[in-house]
């Protein structure tokens, strides 16, 4: 799904965990180099990568956290991962912030205890780093495909009402497009297909995948994540993994807007 937290597309959080990666990995490398050489002014060397990865890693925390609110969907594998990630990564930033506190001179080498802590921070930034390419790569978050003829990428957030909602004007989506609608709680998909207009919930039954994110085509819509298959009409599952059909939502034109019916 396309990131809330984007230059022109592109997704900030990706860009900056470079920083903190390379100046935390670097602090404990250099810092044990110290060590085994005696060199003292690599002490010096390894507590300013220290302080740098730390800034850096809390400057990268913020698109993140933006991501983690707006962008991974709610009770999916994807949020569950997506929760370990961040828990990696804060407590990998906690055991380098207690290896900072032992450092007694910036040329002296650090008590064996923060040594210790800066080598479990740099397993829990290794996790934190796993789980985070698996929530790119295995559940798209932050990529932004598009398939032919799709439009661009539509989200919009209203006040959860409490029967219907208006959710477009007639003519804002071309055969095959989808738009996201944000209800409080609720993320349903708004779809134009060669029929008219549906409505269906955006997670799929199978992992929680935004379906939103997926493809349409012949009013059948395909999880982007497992490949999953749902007859936007009816919500029947076409093909599976999911065995568990989707909810769908009465759909109605008025005035040259298009309403769905939550109540």
């Amino acid at each position: 799904m396309r990131s809330a937290a984007n230059v022109n597309g592109h997704p900030i959080h990706p860009m900056l965990v470079a920083f903190p990666a390379a100046y935390l990995f670097g602090s404990a490398c250099v810092d044990l180099f110290a060590r085994a050489t005696g060199r003292r002014r690599w002490f010096r060397t390894a507590s300013h990568l220290n302080a740098l990865g730390i800034a850096s890693a809390l400057a990268a925390a913020i698109p993140g956290l933006i991501d983690y609110m707006f962008v991974v969907p709610p009770k999916s594998s994807a949020k569950n991962r997506a929760t370990d990630h961040m828990f990696a990564n804060l407590s990998a930033l906690a055991m380098f912030a207690l290896a900072r506190a032992g450092r007694r001179e910036e040329d002296q080498p650090a008590a064996p205890w923060a040594m210790a802590a800066e080598v479990a921070g740099v397993g829990l930034l290794t996790t934190g780093g796993w789980l985070g390419g698996t929530l790119v790569y295995r559940n798209q978050i932050g990529v932004d495909h598009r398939y032919a003829n799709a439009g661009k990428w539509r989200v919009e957030a209203i006040a959860a009402p409490a029967t219907t909602i208006d959710a477009a004007a007639v003519g804002e989506l071309d055969v095959n497009q989808m738009k996201l609608v944000r209800a409080g709680s609720k993320r349903i998909v708004l779809a134009r297909t060669e029929r008219g207009h549906v409505a269906f919930d955006d997670r799929c039954t199978h992992k929680g995948g935004p379906l939103s994110d997926g493809t349409l085509a012949c009013g059948v819509v395909q999880c982007p994540w497992h490949g999953s298959q749902f007859d936007v009409a009816s919500g029947a599952v076409e093909q599976g993994p999911a065995a568990e059909r989707i909810h769908t939502y009465d759909v109605a034109e008025h005035d040259g807007r298009i309403y769905i019916s939550v109540g």
